[in-house]
């Protein structure tokens, strides 16, 4: 890549982890600041669900408007409405103030996350596209990691302290791509001029597209991460009296090898066997650690277990988003759009189903997941992608 390239997105990454982080930093506090306010369980179960569901609703007219108005005002609109939710989220004492501002963060997230990956598929060759992805996807999972720490730490300052610091640093970063990010949409794109259609319509339209089975697999792996994710702390609580810090460590070390596999590996794996290949074996890998998951025996195994499954999601995150770029030509904010809105089906499905099973049987989840990846491969062999990229 050349040094302009590199330049381009380091500012990318800066967005995407400031965005990712300012989420993530709420994490530590949010038990005692619902419980301050008379929530408890089903206020933070919605809480994720009602982000997702408006990201949902908002990524595929997001990802036209990528298209047709640029890539650089969406990234600044998005960090604009993180910013703002974190703002509203600080001044809230009541619970339906605090879904308003989980709204207003859905949206955000919606407008930013499409005009990210098509910023990238702007300035990247179809070679360099995997690399490219690979590094914002980097910068997603060290926000992962960091913000929790980050909320822990400020917490000690106030229980409130963590959402003001990340609206505070939410608005550096509107104030940052105002004067550093510039336009990257060519000239020749395709600009829409058809006003947003329903999101529905929109995911039906999706159907035709060349790239519908990478939207699918991306749904998939989401609904599976989170619903491994969702049931996680609970399940090494229940079967081997893991505490919190346990519980931490394990989310943190997984997530620090993500994001170094991320920035390493992905490009030399993609270069070596290629997308198809890349995505047929891990999809079998992860498929792999659920089965495991079905049969473990100690809090260790499970570690490793963890280990292989998020290590097969940071791999196959990027290699999908890199898919879909390269199969959707000049409409990638519409198809980014689409992979946001599809990642966001999977992020309110897979809590919601992973939930009612665990109370059924705590291993149920696992089993689902593993019934779900292993058809997903099945259906990833059978797909005949490559003869539609150019």
């Amino acid at each position: 890549m050349t040094k302009d390239q590199r330049k381009k997105l380091f500012v990318l990454m800066i967005n995407m982890f400031i965005a990712i982080g300012s989420f993530g930093i709420i994490i530590p506090i949010l038990p005692a600041y619902l419980k301050s306010i008379g929530q408890g369980g089903t206020a933070a179960g919605l809480m994720i669900a009602i982000f997702a569901g408006a990201q949902l609703v908002m990524s595929p007219i997001a990802g036209k408007w990528a298209d047709k108005y640029g890539r650089r005002i969406m990234i600044i609109a998005g960090l604009s409405g993180l910013a703002l939710s974190m703002f509203v989220f600080y001044f809230s004492d009541t619970v339906s103030i605090l879904y308003v501002s989980r709204v207003i963060g859905g949206i955000g997230a919606a407008l930013l996350v499409p005009a990210i990956f098509a910023y990238v598929a702007d300035i990247t060759t179809m070679e360099q596209r995997a690399k490219g992805n690979s590094f914002i996807s980097a910068a997603m999972s060290l926000g992962i990691v960091v913000g929790p720490g980050i909320g822990g730490f400020l917490a000690d300052f106030g229980l409130k302290m963590p959402l003001l610091v990340s609206a505070v640093v939410g608005v550096f970063a509107v104030i940052f791509s105002l004067f550093v990010l510039k336009e990257s949409k060519p000239e020749t794109s395709i600009s829409p001029e058809n006003k947003p259609e329903p999101m529905v319509k929109e995911i039906v339209q999706s159907f035709k597209k060349p790239y519908f089975i990478p939207l699918v697999i991306t749904l998939v792996m989401s609904f599976g991460l989170m619903a491994y994710e969702s049931v996680l702390g609970l399940f090494v609580d229940n079967e081997f009296g893991a505490s919190p810090q346990d519980i931490a460590w394990m989310v943190t070390a997984t997530g620090i090898v993500s994001v170094i596999v991320q920035l390493i590996a992905v490009d030399w794996v993609v270069r070596r066997f290629g997308e198809e290949n890349v995505l047929k074996i891990f999809l079998g890998v992860a498929a792999f650690g659920f089965l495991l998951s079905i049969v473990v025996s100690s809090y260790a195994f499970f570690f490793v277990i963890t280990m292989i499954i998020f290590l097969s999601s940071s791999i196959l995150r990027p290699v999908l988003t890199t898919l879909i770029s390269k199969l959707a030509g000049q409409e990638q904010g519409f198809a980014m759009g689409m992979n946001n809105a599809y990642m966001s089906i999977g992020n309110v499905l897979g809590p919601l189903l992973a939930g009612l099973l665990y109370d059924v049987h705590i291993i149920y989840p696992f089993v689902l997941g593993l019934i779900v990846l292993l058809i997903t491969m099945i259906g990833s062999i059978l797909w005949k992608g490559t003869k539609k990229i150019a």
